[in-house]
């Protein structure tokens, strides 16, 4: 039995011009595209909950407040 992946391939597109600028930056870097991938995603979901938690202080911010 061949050993279990640990990382899922998946595919998606992009626009030419990203695609180019993308590529500069892996030769710049000397990383590839899944390396780019993952760390533009985990900066992104980074920010995002980043976000999300100042949205709720700022609820709660409010809600005390109001109180």
């Amino acid at each position: 039995m061949p050993p279990r992946r640990i990382s899922r391939t998946i595919t998606f597109s992009l626009p030419p011009e990203m695609y180019q600028e993308v590529q500069r930056v892996k030769e710049e870097e000397g990383r590839d595209m899944s390396e780019l991938v993952r760390e533009a995603l985990r900066l992104y979901m980074e920010d995002r909950e980043l976000r999300r938690e100042q949205r709720r202080q700022r609820l709660r911010s409010r809600q005390n407040e109001g109180s």
